[in-house]
């Protein structure tokens, strides 16, 4: 009787295993973050598209922390592949002024109609998810994202096969996927089956966000660009021409 009762006590139900965490986010930085609305604003109405650089961090966590364009004219629904010359000129261009860090995913605007991927974006998703399967792909609205506010979403595919294996890729186990509702848009034109959206992390400091806050003003970035190179060498032999009448003068002095 006792080692029935101990089988009997064996065969009840066992404690569940925890399971593997599954959150990933995408730290976007500023000067990525600003290039690229620099980018997809100036391209309005039509769709624009470039790179993402930067580092795998861990299983959890990817930096963004450099963007480039791409020379791609896309029109107002649907944009080009990228070109893998022109990317990895870019890339070891990158490298020769100090910006060492990798591809990780890519972004393209939608003007207007929302952040989802259409069946194009997904093939497009699906190629540079090849080349890496943690690429990410990230969608901005330029139209709509005015007064500081950015509409952004960050998306990976989902593979057919894992579905029929009952394999599910998305984040199952952690809630901070979930906490955003799904965007209608985006549920319409695939998500949750094609593909799955990922949250996105920014670290901005208090002049981080006035510097994003004044991206909507017209001319502020006008202080940051140069002169024209004649005005500006003609301007410096003009300085240099002074200082040596100086100095004549204050030999004479001396």
């Amino acid at each position: 009787m006792g080692m029935q009762g101990m089988g009997m006590q064996q065969q009840g139900p066992q404690p569940e295993m925890p399971q593997h965490d599954t959150s990933e986010t995408i730290h976007i930085s500023s000067l990525a973050l600003l290039k690229m609305m620099k980018h997809c604003k100036a391209g309005v109405p039509f769709e624009v598209m470039g790179l993402m650089l930067g580092q795998v961090i861990d299983d959890y966590t990817i930096h963004v922390v450099d963007v480039f364009s791409m020379p791609q004219m896309g029109t107002t629904v649907s944009v080009e592949a990228t070109d893998p010359v022109y990317t990895l000129n870019m890339v070891e261009m990158l490298k020769q002024v100090g910006r060492s860090e990798t591809k990780v995913g890519w972004y393209h605007s939608h003007p207007g109609f929302g952040c989802w991927l259409s069946g194009v974006d997904v093939q497009t998703a699906q190629s540079h998810e090849q080349e890496g399967p943690r690429s990410v792909s990230v969608v901005v609205d330029p139209v709509q994202s005015v007064r500081g506010k950015v509409v952004i979403d960050a998306f990976r595919t989902i593979e057919p096969n894992f579905m029929r294996m009952g394999m599910d890729p998305r984040q199952i186990t952690a809630n901070v996927g979930h906490i955003k509702p799904p965007n209608k848009s985006a549920a319409i034109h695939g998500l949750g089956r094609l593909y799955y959206s990922m949250p996105i992390a920014y670290r901005k400091n208090e002049f981080e966000q006035k510097m994003l806050g004044n991206l909507n003003k017209r001319g502020w970035t006008n202080h940051l660009k140069m002169d024209d190179f004649c005005d500006h060498h003609a301007e410096n032999i003009k300085k240099l021409k002074e200082y040596s009448k100086l100095t004549e003068q204050y030999n004479k002095w001396i």
